[in-house]
């Protein structure tokens, strides 16, 4: 079971965006034997007539870019919990080969799960949902997409292209959030231990918004699912519970917590979903359907990932 910490968090994974704003040392640029490198495990892939998804781990041959994604792993699980990768060529790939070269990136680091009950193991970011109707997912839209964590250990966001204006990527951190709390409303911070019923999680649907075990602070938090869980249920959020996911809210929302970042084509960005949220701005899109912003997601199951308290059930993907 989870025990409350009462004191504050400390360590890599506690930072400020305004903290680290002039620190790029959370970037990584594929460099020319990287890219080469990914150019010959693709070649294998034809020579054999390997095709996404039928790939395994043991088709795959990442080359010199392993050494970069043994740090970025390292980074999210020890480090700040995210990292950017930039420069994946795509100019060079068709569809096909960008799905080869992002889902084998994806099998180095981990084990990429299922996103919906179709088991897609890439799930496609774009501006094709219809906002008038409830179920449609915010990610399918245009619209703001409020910071979240996703059910896996581990997100990654591949930038194929950008938006005609807006969609600025941002991350917060966790544990800078939960020390903001035990500082200005400590009363509050038992109620985030408190199991919370979450709409999209299914039959381990309760959680509580924070756990601590075995030396690291761990969040699960998407206020709407909250709210719509409680909704499903018939049963309204206490008033306590509701001034809590406020606080929980501003904090979060403090410009200088979080880090921004426009991904270029060709970008990858990784959330360890336990330690960070994430955030995308409202942006304008493109008329022509093949112009519009488009982004390609992972959610992985992480080998190295954290053991979890037993009240704060791990989900990684539908099965």
């Amino acid at each position: 079971m989870s025990m409350m910490k009462t004191s504050k968090i400390t360590g890599p994974s506690v930072w400020k965006g305004a903290d680290i704003a002039n620190d790029q040392s959370w970037t990584y640029t594929i460099t020319d034997a990287e890219r080469d490198g990914l150019a010959a495990m693709l070649a294998k892939f034809e020579a054999s007539q390997l095709a996404f998804p039928q790939i395994t781990r043991d088709d795959i041959s990442i080359g010199p870019l392993a050494k970069t994604l043994d740090a970025i792993t390292k980074d999210l699980e020890q480090g700040r919990g995210f990292a950017l990768l930039r420069g994946l060529p795509l100019d060079d790939y068709n569809d096909e080969q960008i799905n080869q070269v992002y889902f084998a990136i994806g099998l180095y680091m981990g084990e990429p799960v299922k996103q919906n009950p179709k088991g897609d193991l890439l799930g496609l970011v774009m501006n094709v949902g219809d906002i008038t109707k409830k179920d449609t997912r915010v990610y399918e839209t245009n619209l703001y997409l409020p910071y979240h964590t996703d059910p896996s250990d581990v997100v990654g966001l591949l930038c194929i292209r950008k938006a005609k204006q807006g969609g600025m990527s941002s991350l917060v951190s966790a544990a800078a959030i939960y020390n903001a709390i035990l500082e200005e409303q400590p009363e509050l911070l038992g109620v985030y231990y408190r199991p919370f019923c979450y709409a999209h999680l299914g039959a381990d649907n309760m959680s509580p918004i924070f756990s601590f075990h075995e030396g690291k602070l761990s969040c699960r938090y998407l206020r709407q699912y909250i709210e719509l869980g409680y909704e499903q249920m018939g049963i309204p959020l206490s008033r306590i519970e509701t001034e809590a996911l406020d606080v929980f809210d501003n904090i979060m929302m403090r410009p200088d917590m979080r880090v921004d970042m426009m991904m270029e084509k060709g970008d990858i960005q990784f959330a360890n979903n336990y330690a960070v949220l994430h955030s995308r701005t409202a942006f304008e899109d493109h008329e022509d359907h093949n112009l519009r912003r488009k982004k390609l997601r992972l959610w992985l199951k992480m080998p190295q990932a954290r053991k979890l308290a037993g009240d704060f059930p791990g989900r990684n993907g539908f099965s």
